[in-house]
């Protein structure tokens, strides 16, 4: 992995620091299985640099999921996270997210938006 000081892309995403805030962006037809979920983690782990944030995460890219990678998520991926906003748009990306917050569970607080205002402000809480 190579990461620069601001901003770091892999197959399966991109992510930044800005304002205290990092910022997910899953790429476009992105299928979240096992191996993607832990690609993701380990390298938002790695960018972090052992500190914590509040994390938007735009899953508008993703198409699928499944069940480990939900689960991977849903543990692993709290790791360094104060919180997450989770920003969707399809009827497919709410139905997914909605999904993996009520029946996978994830440890730290986590909310579903389709506006990334309204988004950030809920994470600016836990700046």
């Amino acid at each position: 992995m190579i990461a620069a000081h601001d901003f770091y892309e892999n197959d399966f995403a991109r992510f930044w620091i800005s304002g205290g805030i990092l910022f997910f962006e899953y790429k476009p037809n992105t299928t979240i299985d096992l191996r993607v979920a832990q690609s993701v983690v380990t390298d938002r782990i790695h960018f972090q640099n052992e500190c914590t944030y509040p994390i938007l995460c735009d899953i508008r890219g993703v198409v699928a999921t499944e069940k480990a990678g939900r689960d991977h998520l849903a543990q692993s991926g709290s790791i360094l996270t104060q919180a997450v906003a989770l920003i969707v748009h399809e009827k497919l990306s709410l139905i997914i997210s909605t999904f993996y917050v009520e029946i996978s569970k994830p440890s730290v607080p986590t909310q579903i938006f389709t506006k990334e205002d309204d988004a950030l402000i809920y994470l600016k809480g836990f700046v």
